[in-house]
């Protein structure tokens, strides 16, 4: 994981809470022992659907992972505050994040929509590793050109457009190779 966050340790620190093991917590979230310990140990860069998967294993909203507010209001995220929150990666350890994520209502407790803006950075894969999890996604690109492999069909969205999806359908969320955009996402998991 990144400087930029410790979703692992708070994944760890929940687990202990709710005394649940390791092997308990792989089962529930269908995910290996060995893989949820290396993402609690920080080693590997999740992609968001093992997130989601381990937050609905453990009771808790993805936006638990991100946040330590217990804000009951509205919450305001101003321009000149914004920090990446997370960097994730949709491969292994060795890949190189390309995605960073900007959360807007970290500060707001209770929430089941997860609004971020996402600084998406070139990647010269071609074979994107598709994800799926429980919910739905709603992505508005804010700069640039972004590919969204859906299922067997791909979106190409520019500046301006739109896409809403069911995200149990297997996706990736990237810029074509050698260029940068930004989008607004709203992911939402039932918890």
């Amino acid at each position: 994981m990144t400087t930029k966050s410790h979703i692992g340790k708070k994944i760890l620190q929940i687990r202990e809470l709710k005394n649940i093991t390791l092997d308990e917590l792989a089962e529930r979230s269908q995910l290996s022992a060995e893989q949820v310990a290396q993402i609690e140990e920080e080693k590997i860069l999740p992609s968001l659907a093992p997130l989601i998967k381990i937050a609905r294993a453990l009771g808790v909203r993805l936006g638990t992972f991100l946040d330590d507010s217990d804000h009951l209001g509205p919450v305001v995220s101003r321009k000149e505050a914004s920090t990446a929150s997370a960097s994730f990666s949709n491969t292994n350890s060795q890949a190189r994040s390309h995605l960073d994520f900007f959360a807007l209502a970290s500060g707001k407790s209770g929430r089941h929509m997860e609004p971020f803006i996402i600084d998406i950075k070139p990647s010269q894969a071609s074979d994107h590793t598709r994800s799926s999890h429980e919910g739905e996604e709603f992505i508005f690109v804010m700069e640039g050109t972004v590919e969204i492999s859906y299922g067997k069909e791909i979106y190409v969205l520019n500046t301006g457009d739109s896409i809403y999806y069911d995200s149990f359908i297997e996706h990736h969320v990237h810029a074509p190779a050698g260029q940068n955009a930004k989008i607004l996402a709203v992911v939402y998991t039932p918890v």
